[in-house]
């Protein structure tokens, strides 16, 4: 297992970490006993990042790490969550009854990272003037460390950057084998700042590994299969996907510091923890990506 400084917070922390979307039943049924299992092998393995949010099967997600977490297992790792739920309300009282529902399920009395969930989904004003000073009261009292932000959308996240109020971004489908548009503007702002960078949806919501998430349009659906098709130079053993290259273009990125995998069994999760070797792509290779798909992004903001 890699292992790099998240931004200026201090914290170390794996490259790989294990997204809890999965965990939940999000994309398909998972046996919450195996979900269990999965967490602790993923600690033994070396993964100390976890990160979930309340979207997650509506609180199940942090439920099932909770549990999972017992005995000991919290002190571990660090543990990462996202305000707000589904109803969409980025008010201050909503923020501070979100975060309270996580730790109860999360049964634990502090998180390590806290994001703001989907900033698109509300205004630039209310995350300053609402929700981020929720989350920093809440970080006074101790119940949380650090304060994040997520969106994939890029000029957004950089106007959040720059206001030098946040420790880290989460963004997804934005560096890919198949669209890395945040390489050229968002990577470098985010180092000038010290942030902690995490990376969600590397496999390009299942793209890559030749299973598209079914809420997926066929016109992305085409689009991609095109984009993977100019790829073939990066398929070794694999017939099917491009899993393995995928997951390497990202993690030895040094600008992204943690890299999510969305497993859903045991055995998902031991084949994306091998690629943890700090072994890339050949640098020819990796030219070659840049340059086929340089300014073209997959997903529109």
């Amino acid at each position: 297992m890699q292992y790099t400084e998240f931004g200026r917070t201090g914290l170390r922390v794996s490259r790989l970490g294990l997204g809890g979307a999965p965990l939940a039943g999000d994309f398909g049924p998972t046996d919450e006993r195996e979900v269990e299992l999965m967490i602790h092998e993923a600690i033994d393995g070396g993964i100390n990042f976890v990160d979930t949010a309340v979207k997650y099967g509506n609180g199940e997600s942090e439920r099932r790490i909770g549990n999972a977490l017992r005995g000991g297992r919290r002190n571990q790792i660090v543990l990462t969550t996202k305000a707000v739920g589904n109803h969409g309300d980025f008010s201050y009282a909503s923020t501070i009854e979100s975060v309270e529902g996580s730790l109860q399920r999360l049964k634990t009395d502090w998180v390590d990272l806290l994001q703001i969930h989907d900033a698109e989904r509300t205004s630039f004003e209310i995350v300053m003037e609402e929700t981020l000073p929720a989350l920093e009261k809440l970080r006074e009292q101790g119940k949380l460390r650090f304060i994040g932000i997520s969106t994939r959308r890029l000029p957004l996240l950089m106007q959040y950057v720059q206001t030098g109020r946040f420790d880290s971004i989460q963004f997804y489908v934005r560096y890919m084998l198949i669209d890395h548009s945040a390489k050229d503007e968002l990577l470098p702002l985010t180092q000038e700042y010290g942030l902690g960078v995490i990376n969600g949806s590397v496999l390009s919501m299942g793209l890559l590994a030749d299973t598209p998430a079914k809420f997926l349009k066929p016109d992305i659906i085409q689009e991609a299969q095109e984009r993977m098709e100019k790829l073939r130079f990066l398929r070794r053993g694999e017939p099917y996907g491009l899993v393995e290259p995928a997951m390497r273009f990202s993690l030895t990125q040094p600008a992204i510091h943690v890299t999510l995998t969305g497993a859903s069994t045991r055995e998902v999760l031991r084949t994306n923890m091998a690629y943890c070797d700090g072994q890339g792509l050949a640098p020819d290779d990796q030219a070659r990506v840049f340059e086929l798909f340089a300014g073209q992004q997959l997903f529109q903001d």
